[in-house]
């Protein structure tokens, strides 16, 4: 079927943008969600919702791996990047920063331990990238280690940790320094540690990609314990699972750890503005004291994102903020207990926090599910490693209003699934 006819009876404006990204752009992207029967082309948004172009209204639990925590153009965080551009632009990456200063600081002060410097980078690959280059200063060796089901990001280093697909498509997988693991298995982890040659452990707390597997209540401490032998630093990605998701500020701190680094991003700009950062401990960022451009960005720290960063932390930090997550992770549990219940299809159900995945007993029964529940109105993303599972994820301001409503479609779109 030609482009023309999969766009047919879509609204001129509609059809003009499929046109345009598909000769310009993301043609793979289109067909694909032409195909999967997600015509969607993002127009309004606010909150938790967004408008496809042809006016349908949808409940967004993607929120874009995290990027809308805080909903979609949050009001304070629409003002405060109004008010910075009253004064305000990128910046210069070359001298000292108020507003950079500020958000350091912040992050400093909403890390444990003793996690202190923070370089501010574009996104979160590059944060990766600069974690993997700081461990091997720090070391002196080269060997990088992740899951094997991890995604760190698609930039240079971060494109080749963990599932190599695209590393091994642009031929930069780097196969003999960067290395796997299965998640979950600290004797697989204790072999290849125990070499004594690899720079770094990088983990995502949960890894998002793979549908959010849980780990054993002990393992995490027994990575740190690992670790520490072996002298491997272990840096955290915390870019979807971090911001509160979890019921804490970062993901990792349920399992009471403290990593040598971590690396931050999407929720801490709010959606308004780009934003990473590599947070570490005193020790290991200890190169900032005498190699200062090390890292350069023209871009990483705009002044813009940083001041928009500041209230975004702000809002997240805050206690009301803790405990509505704290109360809906246990209000959306009980309804999804209660769907799992009535339909076998619907087999399983992952959560800490607001993090939610859903399994179904499909192989890709995620992405089945991903198109039900559009056709009844809510956006979610199944999970590209694994498409037997769709990522939930709840943002961290909903109530229990949007929660009901959510089950509603969700209750629809078993029905038609099922049948």
């Amino acid at each position: 079927m030609s482009l023309d006819e999969k766009i047919a009876g879509m609204s001129p404006r509609k059809q003009a943008v499929m046109r345009l990204s598909h000769e310009y752009g993301m043609p793979n992207r289109v067909e694909t969600w032409l195909d999967a029967g997600i015509p969607m082309v993002i127009d309004r948004r606010e909150g938790y919702r967004l408008w496809d172009m042809d006016g349908r209204e949808l409940q967004d639990f993607h929120i874009n791996g995290g990027t809308y925590n805080l909903g979609h153009r949050h009001p304070e965080c629409v003002t405060q990047l109004l008010q910075g551009l009253q004064t305000l632009d990128v910046g210069n990456h070359h001298f000292p920063s108020e507003v950079r200063g500020k958000l350091s600081k912040m992050l400093a002060e909403h890390t444990p331990g003793d996690l202190h410097y923070t370089l501010f980078t574009p996104s979160g690959s590059e944060a990766n990238d600069m974690a993997i280059k700081t461990a091997r200063k720090v070391t002196g060796r080269k060997k990088i280690v992740a899951f094997d089901i991890a995604y760190h990001g698609s930039s240079g280093f971060s494109g080749a940790v963990g599932e190599s697909t695209n590393a091994e498509y642009f031929g930069s997988a780097f196969k003999d320094d960067f290395l796997t693991v299965p998640y979950n298995d600290t004797d697989a982890l204790e072999a290849v540690l125990k070499r004594e040659d690899v720079a770094l452990f990088m983990v995502e707390t949960l890894p998002a990609t793979f549908g959010f597997p849980l780990p054993d209540t002990d393992y995490y401490s027994q990575v740190r314990a690992l670790c520490d032998r072996y002298g491997t630093l272990l840096s955290m990605d915390e870019v979807q699972t971090g911001m509160m998701r979890s019921g804490k500020l970062w993901a990792f701190e349920n399992y009471g750890i403290v990593p040598d680094m971590m690396v931050t991003g999407k929720g801490l700009g709010a959606g308004l503005y780009p934003i990473g950062a590599l947070v570490m401990t005193r020790t290991v960022g200890a190169w900032l004291e005498e190699h200062g451009w090390g890292y350069v960005s023209t871009f990483g720290g705009s002044e813009l994102g940083c001041h928009v960063g500041l209230k975004a932390l702000e809002i997240t930090a805050a206690p009301s903020t803790r405990d509505n997550v704290a109360d809906l992770a246990i209000f959306m549990r009980a309804g999804l207990d209660g769907l799992r219940d009535r339909y076998p299809f619907f087999c399983d159900i992952r959560q800490l926090g607001v993090i939610f995945a859903l399994g179904f007993d499909h192989e890709i029964g995620g992405m089945k599910m991903a198109t039900a529940l559009f056709e009844q109105g809510l956006w979610a993303m199944f999970a590209s490693f694994d498409r037997s599972y769709l990522q939930f994820k709840l943002g961290i301001l909903a109530d229990r209003a949007f929660c009901d409503e959510a089950l509603g479609k969700l209750e629809a779109a078993l029905q038609k699934v099922s049948a």
